[in-house]
């Protein structure tokens, strides 16, 4: 993701983003050793690959570091028996019911596994289960980020899973 995510044009970032796009909505759901179960692939982690919060879109040189490692999403599900990290929250969400919307509080974590791709590529999968409701997918997140004084200086990328 070095060099390359620097240099791209309006019109590579648009056939990224379509592309991924089409990939995600293939993904369906896949299922995690770890938890057990299904992930799901649904429009809200779809959304945050694009959205830090609502109205608050990301910057495009973060979508398109996104949006390039959304393909490994899936497998890092599929193999990832062991759980990295977790956060544990009372948080206001989008509850539909009744054909009426509203804000609920409610307990929410988020499960990280990272995994390590062709030695090179290591990245950061996030999967947030709100309530008792059926877990899915958050984010991608490249887990080495470069330090802005030392290009050869790599440190490791925490922070808020809500907005990560």
């Amino acid at each position: 993701m070095n060099d390359e995510s620097k240099k791209f044009s309006d019109q590579d970032f648009e056939k990224l983003k379509i592309l991924a796009e089409e990939k995600y909505s293939q993904f369906g759901e896949v299922n995690n050793p770890y938890l057990q179960g299904k992930i799901i692939f649904n429009a809200k982690g779809k959304e945050h690959l694009k959205f830090k919060a609502k109205h608050r879109a990301r910057s495009r040189q973060d979508q398109w570091i996104r949006l390039k490692l959304l393909k490994f999403a899936p497998e890092v599900i599929k193999l990832s028996r062991t759980l990295q990290g977790i956060a544990k929250a009372k948080s206001f969400e989008l509850n539909r019911s009744n054909q009426r919307n509203e804000m609920i509080l409610t307990d929410v974590v988020y499960y990280e596994f990272i995994s390590v791709i062709d030695e090179r590529i290591r990245v950061r999968v996030i999967i947030k289960q709100i309530g008792s409701a059926q877990p899915f997918f958050w984010s991608i997140i490249p887990f080495w980020k470069k330090n802005n004084k030392n290009e050869m200086e790599k440190f490791i990328n925490y922070g808020n899973p809500e907005e990560d």
